[in-house]
């Protein structure tokens, strides 16, 4: 029977896969290393389990300890398995930018998590950091596996994600490309790909906000260079032990939009459903695209799944409300803002009614159905203003004898552009009907949050 003892046997062994469409544009094969199939989701998987076996190996780890690690989340997943398996405790620190999901799952696993400030300097005794070494020095029986230092990190992927590339090529790689961490990763297995051939090229993503991409250029330690981003999982503000710099040809550095956005590409054009930075090495590989020829074998190392960013960078308001989502159509402005149901008054109501939903719901617009629900007018805020002067004690009267011409009702594809032109003065929204054959409402607000 092929039969695993345990889930840490399923560890590595990871699919190559081809990639197509997102890649048509470039001159060479591309081919994704897709770590989510890693029993914890991600390729951190490998160097969890390897830095267990060492501590266990040097006698670091006694029966019954507590594990305890400041992470992003990937790490204390791996290390939570590990943890189940082989009878440990967990204590996790991370930070408040991580995804919530991540969280979420680390606690189903039976560990503690403990979430830190974000932007503060590593030596700040709240950053996790220090939060984590605190804890190891506090907790008996504890070891803290400060992945950033522990040279077991790409000792994981020297041992294992290398070899797997190098015969799931069948030698024939000619660049490899990854997110530039805790260095674990990229170096590992750069070392173990440099050793078969050294004509290999190695290059890293960074993200806009991090220091790895000058200290690699210059050397320098550039405190100046750091500055809050959103990318998750990648990027440093200082440069962990785990870097080899000789093993790497290139750093590359794109931005939070460039990554959120090629990540949800990957989703829709490739069926690879994966997290932020798988995201950001795309968008870094596709910046680096003219150093690419016919011959070459890209590999790009795909981190984790991406259902631990459902509520981020696969969420339309998310991704509107800070400017990543490109919104192009009727459809797109409903996504950005969330889909709503229609607030309709019939005509034969008073118009107090009216006022009273306004004030409810926080609208200025409402479409005004007959006795069929049919739309047959409208009435808004600006419109009822100028009345009410004219006539104070139009709160008396029926709808039907204030309302406005009906909204313009448009396709869902309709471009911006044109819902622009639409929207004015007297009429201050459109409508359209969804894939369900709902009315949804356009406003000229929708739109000013949208393209602003």
């Amino acid at each position: 029977m092929d039969v695993k003892n345990n889930i840490l046997e399923t560890i590595g062994n990871t699919p190559l896969v081809r990639l197509n469409r997102i890649v048509k544009d470039l001159p060479c094969t591309v081919l994704a290393k897709v770590e989510y199939f890693n029993p914890g989701n991600s390729t951190k998987d490998r160097m969890a389990l390897k830095m267990i076996e060492v501590a266990e190996a040097e006698g670091r780890i006694k029966p019954g300890a507590t594990l305890i690690e400041g992470t992003s989340g990937n790490t204390g997943m791996g290390l939570a398995l590990g943890a189940i398996v082989k009878g440990y405790k967990c204590i996790f620190v991370t930070t408040d930018k991580q995804s919530q999901s991540k969280v979420d799952i680390l606690r189903a696993l039976n560990a503690e998590v403990i979430v830190c400030p974000t932007n503060v300097e590593p030596d700040d005794p709240r950053s996790y950091y220090s939060v984590a070494a605190r804890l190891a020095r506090e907790i008996p029986n504890s070891f803290h596996f400060n992945q950033y230092d522990n040279l077991a990190n790409r000792l994981g992927h020297y041992e294992t994600t290398g070899p797997e590339l190098w015969e799931q090529t069948d030698g024939t790689i000619t660049h490899f490309l990854t997110t530039a961490g805790t260095g674990g990763t990229i170096t590992g297995t750069a070392m173990y790909l440099k050793e078969q051939n050294k004509d290999i090229q190695v290059w890293a993503i960074d993200v806009e906000g991090s220091l790895l991409t000058k200290y690699y250029r210059t050397g320098e330690v550039d405190m100046n260079e750091v500055h809050p981003y959103i990318s998750e999982g990648f990027g440093e503000d200082f440069v962990p032990g785990n870097y080899d710099m000789s093993v790497i040809d290139h750093f590359e550095q794109v931005s939070d939009k460039e990554g959120a956005v090629w990540a949800r590409k990957l989703a829709k054009e490739e069926g690879l459903f994966c997290g932020y930075s798988s995201g950001s090495v795309m968008a870094g590989l596709m910046r680096l695209k003219d150093k690419l020829k016919p011959t070459d074998v890209v590999v790009v190392l795909l981190c984790d799944h991406g259902s631990r960013y459902v509520g981020k960078i696969y969420n339309d308001q998310w991704m509107a409300e800070r400017g990543f989502f490109e919104v192009k159509t009727f459809k797109d402005l409903v996504s950005a803002r969330g889909r709503q149901r229609l607030i309709t008054i019939e005509a034969t109501e008073p118009v107090s009614a009216a006022v009273e939903l306004m004030k409810k719901y926080d609208i200025e617009h409402i479409p005004v159905a007959d006795a069929s629900g049919a739309l047959v007018g409208s009435i808004s805020e600006n419109g009822l203003f100028q009345k009410v002067f004219a006539n104070p004690d139009i709160r008396t009267h029926k709808v039907e004898q204030v309302m406005e011409g009906p909204l313009a009702e448009v396709a869902l594809d309709t471009p911006v552009e044109k819902i622009g032109s639409l929207i004015s003065k007297e009429q201050g929204a459109v409508l359209a009907k969804d894939e369900s054959g709902n009315y949804q409402i356009v406003t000229k607000y929708d739109v000013l949050q949208a393209l602003a």
